[in-house]
């Protein structure tokens, strides 16, 4: 029957190197950091600064898809004229993007 398997043969005993086990351990982890989770405390930390830099008559776009101009802000809500006479108050972390001027039309 060895003819399609090759026998296996005991060896000797090696010491166990524990650096040889940790270092693929090791650049996975490294490898992560720098491919995930670094990249989203840089998106995070920028999204902090936008929402910290709104001011009254910004244009955002909200994470649902809303247009409209900031018409008020406080500490965790801001207010956002869509339409005239039309007022909706959202919290500050669900906006996504602060669009250029122009961007919604002039009612």
């Amino acid at each position: 029957m060895d003819i399609f398997i090759s026998p296996a043969y005991a060896q000797g005993a090696a010491p166990a190197d524990p650096f040889g086990f940790f270092l693929p351990m090791i650049i996975i982890f490294v490898a992560f950091y720098f491919l995930m989770i670094r990249p989203q405390q840089k998106r995070q930390k920028a999204h902090t600064q936008m929402i910290g830099a709104l001011t009254v008559g910004d244009e955002v776009l909200t994470a649902g898809g809303i247009l409209g101009v900031v018409s008020g802000v406080s500490e965790h809500y801001v207010t956002l004229k869509i339409a005239d006479e039309v007022e909706v108050k959202i919290q500050k972390q669900t906006i996504s993007a602060v669009v250029p001027r122009g961007t919604v039309e002039a009612a």
